[in-house]
């Protein structure tokens, strides 16, 4: 099964002010690549002290980093067409609609599925099920609110899950892991 985790870190509470993607590739059910960029957002320099206490990125950390339109065709070749997953994706899909509305850019052809809602029909009962209370019962270490790191968590909770229910495609996706897939 092949999937592309994804990550976004955002400056303010707008979601078109993303300052950090990361992204996971899996392909055959094995990680293959985890890259991250910084990105200078829209609303540069002002970043919210509170989305700075969550991750630690400073304006001065994107001062010479490319925005969103620059970054693009680096980025589209790995969404473009593919699979994507995402611990609570309506955040990171809105990040990613948003800002491409905010450029001007197509949004990819691209399906999606939430590592969070088909966690919480695999793994019941638990009190909480964010990323790290997941990764920490299923001994999956991370940097918390690091792009590269929350991307290479979700894709090693979602294999976690594609194991345990033994889905073998995104067409049994809704069946094994009761999650339906979303089109961008």
């Amino acid at each position: 099964m092949d999937f592309i985790a994804l990550d976004f870190e955002t400056a303010t509470p707008q979601r078109d002010s993303p300052c950090e993607i990361g992204i996971t590739v899996v392909k055959d059910t094995q990680i293959v690549e985890t890259r991250s960029w910084l990105i200078k957002p829209l609303y540069y320099p002002h970043f919210n002290h509170f989305n700075v206490a969550v991750h630690g990125i400073k304006p001065t950390d994107v001062k010479d980093q490319p925005d969103f339109r620059e970054l693009w065709p680096v980025l589209q070749p790995y969404l473009e067409g593919q699979f994507l997953i995402a611990h609570n994706a309506s955040f990171d899909m809105s990040v990613l609609r948003k800002t491409l509305a905010t450029y001007s850019i197509p949004l990819p052809e691209a399906r999606y599925s939430c590592s969070l809602k088909f966690s919480k029909n695999i793994w019941k009962g638990m009190t909480k099920y964010d990323l790290k209370t997941l990764c920490n019962m299923h001994r999956i270490d991370f940097q918390h609110h690091r792009a590269a790191s929350d991307a290479h968590a979700c894709a090693a909770l979602s294999l976690k899950a594609i194991e345990q229910t033994g889905t073998a495609s995104e067409e049994e996706f809704l069946a094994k892991m009761g999650s339906k897939i979303s089109r961008v």
